[in-house]
């Protein structure tokens, strides 16, 4: 009979909780909710601006860890091959290969037989082109994470003129109640606001250094090809 007390306290306890939190999670919807026409208007456009934010930052990491990926025997390859003066099979090699580095050694390969001034710059400008596909939409994480703080404090700004505009209209008889409420509710777009620039802001350097390593490796690859060009025959 004790165990059965003890098993039907605890399912209580579970209960009780799983309403408190439900309470909690509906408290925290109604109070997003509660600042009126303004306030729904600058959580809705929050909302947006972290979706955008978290749809560029995992299609930015996605195709940044596939141009990442180099195979450790392709510049071996490149290098037989060249050597042997099989130019054409390097280009093939080059073509199945998809990724930034190749797309570089293709350039170079390309340019065999013109100055080496030449080929350098056309690797470079090859390089740049390579830099900016992968930097693409990562300046709008920029935007968003120095943008949403300052919406969201619009909102709080907007929120407090119109608690204080009521308590000025009220003669100084309105209740504390409503005006407090309606304060903490116009502070919620302020939470909203950093919430959102602090992901972006996060997933915007993440970026930048996942890229400068891409960047890195495009450089170093385009100095292996180019000793390669050096070396006597």
């Amino acid at each position: 009979m004790a165990n059965f007390l003890m098993l039907a306290s605890f399912f209580q306890e579970a209960a009780d909780a799983a309403t408190e939190t439900e309470e909690q999670s509906v408290s925290l919807i109604s109070l997003l909710m509660s600042g009126g026409p303004g306030g729904i208007i600058i959580i809705g456009i929050l909302f947006v601006l972290l979706f955008v934010a978290v749809y560029i930052y995992f299609e930015r990491i996605f195709a940044i860890k596939a141009a990442s990926h180099v195979d450790t025997d392709f510049m071996t390859q490149i290098k037989i091959n060249v050597a042997k003066g099989n130019i054409e099979e390097a280009k093939i090699l080059c073509a199945k290969t998809d990724n930034p580095v190749s797309r570089l050694t293709e350039k170079g390969i390309s340019r065999i037989g013109s100055p080496l001034d030449d080929i350098n710059t056309a690797i470079e400008n090859a390089g740049r082109l390579e830099i900016y596909k992968l930097e693409r939409n990562v300046s709008v994480l920029a935007t968003v994470a120095g943008a949403a703080p300052m919406i969201g404090f619009l909102g709080t700004v907007i929120g407090m003129v119109l608690a204080f505009h009521k308590l000025a209209t009220s003669g100084g008889q309105a209740e504390m109640g409503l005006l407090a409420e309606g304060i903490y509710t116009a502070m919620t777009t302020t939470v909203a606001g950093l919430v959102v620039g602090i992901i972006a802001y996060i997933g915007y350097n993440h970026l930048v250094v996942k890229t400068d390593k891409v960047v890195h490796q495009m450089e170093a690859t385009a100095v292996d090809f180019l000793d390669l060009l050096n070396e006597p025959t």
